[in-house]
């Protein structure tokens, strides 16, 4: 088993008791995923998910970033299990929550995640300490986990729903 990413040996006044503060590895980490966060909704904001009638787009925003159209739906003509990503989070940043879960609900709800990890990463970093958080090891694969299962099944029900209808 790899060594836990936690420093057990150093202990700080504002740690709780039992608690060791995070390595440098580990606050390193988490200065990565706040500006990488930070980044991914700048982007989001730069996308326009509407279309010129001011309707909302639920697929393919992605190529307003210079990325080919999704491979599985060219090969297949059914979405992949992140079809509709992009587009959710661009919409959920301009407080459309209708259109962004109707584009994927999955992506809306890793949004929403996101955007609650940015100021926990922030307050963690400053008060030294994981809040809330006793492994990041387990809290990350369970996160990713349920993510995981949340796409598949949304995506079950998507190509399901397309099967019935012809």
């Amino acid at each position: 088993m790899p060594p836990s990413l936690l420093n057990t040996e150093e202990r700080s006044p504002q740690t709780k008791v039992g608690q060791p503060p995070p390595t440098w590895s580990v606050r390193g980490a988490l200065v990565l995923v706040v500006a990488g966060l930070l980044a991914v909704f700048a982007v989001a904001g730069w996308i326009q998910p509407y279309d010129q009638e001011g309707h909302a787009e639920l697929l393919a925003t992605h190529r307003q970033l210079g990325l080919p159209e999704c491979s599985f739906k060219v090969m297949t003509g059914k979405p992949c299990p992140s079809c509709g990503m992009t587009t959710s989070f661009a919409l959920l940043v301009r407080g459309d929550v209708v259109n962004s879960a109707r584009a994927n609900f999955v992506g809306t709800l890793l949004a929403v995640v996101c955007l609650l990890a940015i100021p926990w990463g922030v307050t963690s970093l400053v008060r030294g300490r994981l809040l809330y958080v006793r492994s990041l090891e387990w809290a990350l694969t369970w996160v990713v986990g349920i993510f995981l299962t949340l796409l598949l099944v949304r995506w079950a029900l998507v190509v399901g729903a397309d099967f019935l209808r012809h």
